[in-house]
């Protein structure tokens, strides 16, 4: 579980994140929306301690980021908004040296990886190099890479940008999958059909506060909206909040 509370943070007189706070439950998919310059990936990045937030607090399972950040991430799993890779290692290297500094005994490692590779369909480029990947090559090697340690804490930037239909429905599959194992998944999202399907909670930040936090139908109904993309809309547009 990750609790959000009070996070405020500044760069210079732009107060990027005002007051957020919200929870993403376990067995739960939360989706975190906003405009551009919401404050959205601001906050993403305190939730996984590459920021320090200026006032506020993150608990992941209990344990709070601002005193032990090292326990925090070794229960996140994150597919950041840069992918990040290693270019010059295949995908199997980029996997199995994140084993290495999370911790994972080589057993394990190589069990979980091999798993991985075999549900995220990376059978056919595991073994090359990551430059030159695709976009939907260098996501699923960024999400194995994330999951090696068996994080119960998901969080996911931008999952499916880039890619093609098929990847993306099977994408949206494995996050489905990720709650059925009793995870707690976070992820940002433009794509009003793809939070419509995944999500049990949205979480709306606009202006660097959260302005709304409900289940989709009762986004819709509060908003008298029968269409999630109309009511995000009417949400972020009309400076009132929803938030519980």
């Amino acid at each position: 579980m990750i609790q959000v509370e009070n996070l405020h943070k500044a760069f210079g007189e732009v107060r990027a994140v005002d007051g957020v706070s919200f929870a993403a439950r376990d067995g739960e998919i939360t989706g975190l929306l906003g405009p551009n310059g919401a404050g959205k990936t601001t906050t993403l990045r305190m939730l996984y301690t590459l920021m320090r937030p200026d006032s506020g607090r993150v608990l992941v399972d209990g344990i709070d980021s601002g005193i032990d950040p090292l326990a925090v991430r070794k229960r996140l799993g994150v597919l950041p908004d840069a992918r990040g890779l290693y270019k010059h290692l295949t995908a199997r290297e980029n996997i199995d040296y994140f084993a290495r500094l999370q911790g994972v005994p080589a057993g394990v490692a190589a069990h979980r990886r091999d798993t991985l590779i075999k549900v995220l369909e990376m059978r056919d480029f595991v073994d090359r190099r990551a430059e030159g990947f695709s976009q939907g090559q260098r996501v699923k090697t960024a999400i194995a890479r994330a999951l090696i340690h068996d994080p119960k804490n998901v969080i996911l930037d931008e999952p499916t940008n880039g890619l093609d239909v098929m990847a993306t429905r099977r994408m949206r599959q494995f996050m489905r999958d990720l709650r059925a194992e009793g995870r707690c998944v976070l992820f940002s999202s433009h794509i009003m059909q793809e939070v419509a399907q995944l999500c049990d909670r949205i979480v709306v930040i606009a202006k660097g506060r959260v302005v709304a936090d409900e289940p989709p139908e009762a986004l819709r109904t509060q908003t008298g909206e029968s269409n999630l993309e109309e009511a995000f809309v009417k949400i972020i547009g009309s400076g009132e909040g929803l938030a519980a």
